[in-house]
């Protein structure tokens, strides 16, 4: 039998121990998550370590967060071989590498103490315990991976050049933006949440004998036993209650139907597209049970209760059919269904910040549906309007997912309760959110941005509908080309201003790019090369009309138009009642 080392660690245990030399072999394949995985991480642990936003609802002592195995066994030159788990951990030391740049100034004990935990966890140290930041506790030798060398420098320096495009980059930059936010919202409790990752988030390091005994672990834990998803726990509870009625063919047909939907038109990070299905009527029946608690339990928890009692209904399977109905009909842009106003405001949702309009629409849409299982356009657009407005201030007034919950939730339920949506309890001050958007940074890389130029696009009356799957960009109308060449922005952020920035398909994107704004005209209208091959301009209204009624876009272009989005953008949140009397 094979010998194993199996011990239960915190990430600190794990980190700082003097054995801790990882390594991430030459066979492995590059780094693949990407920042919806490191947002539901974040998200996650965050929630674990500030539960209902509240640091003093914490108990250091016995609250713990599994985050999984780390399958490794010692090579011949003494490091471990990561053979699963790779992903996790190259993530949690971005994460702990981020954390570590913002503490550089504190002289707080707790924040001196937690930055020397950091430091014991990311770089070697000597005999005395003094980290060598000249020596890393974790390699990599990935040979497919170009960009291996990039992580292994953010590591070490805590910096990443704006030419860096890799998933390292990506990920580092990310957790960077939602640090520095948690920053601003929880000052006096900062070092808590990276403290509480340390010590009470825990991994199962798994350490074989051998390659061979590791890499059959690994092929137990990812092939023949491999976790079921929570849907194949909801499938077998279904299938016993309709095999009980008889009904067993006719459920094997509906379920067959319900996951080609579920697929086509859901993304899951973890689990199938069905847990997805799953989680949205959740809310449904969350908001149905009043249930306002802000901390979310986990979809197998929630459909568990009673002896997963509401999987034992009849209505449960119709509903759930119902909803995928709907939201298949929302990405195929179903206009006998909706109205074009509805449509579009789908679409700019479609950008949205974070995705907890989807979930608040599904419940929406199960209060209000009517026996056909269609909703009435008029009220349904002016839902959309309204949590457009809430939802897109609220991500540049309190950033991050979690907060948004807070509002969102006493909603649902006043959803279920046939009342109105009105975020009463959370109405903006105008002049703050004026403030806010004035001096808000709108980088590419904000989700924000390309939400309100989606917005904005919209704004226009005469925009057409495009499809959902239409590959939009975010373009410099004045190119960052040309301020190279000329240098005629005198304020260097007009250049990522708002009032710069508009949505243009990738193919147009691409080649107007580097252009004076007199040669990206055409590629606005569209022409006709020489060889006769006609090339169509863009769909994006604004920029087509702007292509023939201009013959350049300068700095004070780029303010007034910066001034107009901001006013309207108020106006909008006016007229959806949502600024303070």
């Amino acid at each position: 039998m094979s010998k194993l080392n199996i011990d239960q660690q915190t990430i600190k245990e794990l980190f700082t121990n003097k054995r801790a030399d990882f390594l991430i072999p030459d066979y492995q394949r590059p780094y693949a998550w990407d920042i919806s995985e490191c947002q539901t991480l974040w998200d996650d642990i965050f929630l674990f370590a500030f539960p209902d936003d509240d640091f003093s609802k914490f108990d250091p002592e016995g609250d713990e967060y599994f985050l999984g195995p780390i399958v490794t066994f010692k090579n011949s030159d003494n490091k471990l071989e990561i053979i699963d788990g790779q992903q996790r951990l190259t993530t949690l030391m971005l994460l702990l590498r981020a954390f570590y740049s913002f503490f550089g100034n504190m002289k707080d004990d707790n924040s001196k103490k937690t930055a020397e935990d950091i430091s014991k966890c990311i770089w070697k140290t000597d005999e005395f315990g003094t980290p060598d930041t000249n020596k890393l506790k974790i390699d990599s030798e990935v040979t497919s991976d170009d960009d291996k060398h990039e992580f292994l420098s953010i590591l070490k320096t805590g910096e990443v050049k704006d030419s860096q495009k890799s998933a390292y980059a990506r990920n580092y930059r990310f957790f960077t933006e939602q640090i520095n936010g948690f920053l601003v919202q929880y000052p006096t409790y900062f070092a808590y949440l990276p403290n509480r990752i340390m010590n009470n988030c825990i991994l199962l390091p798994i350490e074989a004998e051998s390659q061979e005994t590791a890499l059959r672990i690994f092929s137990t834990l990812n092939d023949r036993g491999k976790p079921l998803s929570d849907t194949d726990i909801f499938k077998a509870q279904f299938y016993k209650f309709y095999k009980e009625n008889d009904k067993k063919d006719e459920f094997i047909k509906r379920w067959k139907q319900l996951e080609e939907i579920s697929d086509k038109i859901f993304s899951s990070v973890s689990g199938s597209s069905m847990d997805e299905l799953f989680t949205r009527y959740m809310y449904y029946e969350r908001a149905k049970m009043n249930n306002k608690n802000t901390t979310t339990e986990a979809l197998r928890k929630f459909y568990e209760k009673d002896g997963y009692s509401l999987l034992k209904k009849n209505e449960t399977l119709n509903n759930l059919e119902i909803l995928a109905n709907f939201w298949i009909n929302v990405a195929e842009q179903d206009d006998s269904v909706f109205s074009d106003k509805v449509l579009k405001k789908l679409s700019i949702l479609n950008y949205a910040p974070n995705g907890m309009w989807a979930y608040l629409t599904s419940v929406y849409f199960m209060q209000n549906k009517d026996d056909n299982g269609y909703l009435n356009n008029d009220a349904f657009n002016k839902f959309l309007d309204k949590i457009i407005a809430f939802i897109w201030t609220y991500a540049i007034m309190r950033p991050g997912v979690n907060a948004l919950r807070t509002p969102v939730y006493p909603e649902m339920i006043n959803v279920v309760n046939n009342k109105r949506v009105t975020f009463d309890d959370y109405k903006f001050d105008e002049d703050s959110v004026r403030l806010a958007l004035e001096s808000y940074q709108f980088t590419n890389g904000r989700p924000i941005t390309k939400s309100m130029l989606a917005w904005w696009m919209y704004t226009n009356d005469k925009q057409e509908l495009l499809l959902l799957d239409t590959k939009l960009e975010i373009e410099h109308i004045y190119s960052r080309k040309r301020q190279e060449n000329e240098n005629g922005l005198a304020d260097k952020w007009s250049l990522e201003s708002l009032g710069n920035k508009a949505l243009l398909e990738k193919a147009i994107n691409i080649r107007a790019s580097d252009y004076r704004f007199i040669d990206k005209l055409k590629y606005y209208k569209g022409f006709v090369t020489d060889k006769g091959k006609v090339r169509e301009g863009t769909k994006n209204k604004e920029l087509f009309d702007l292509s023939s009624n201009s013959n350049d876009f300068e700095e004070t272009d780029i303010i007034a138009r910066k001034n107009l989005i901001i006013s309207t953008f108020i106006d909008y949140l006016r007229q959806n009642d949502l600024l303070l009397k």
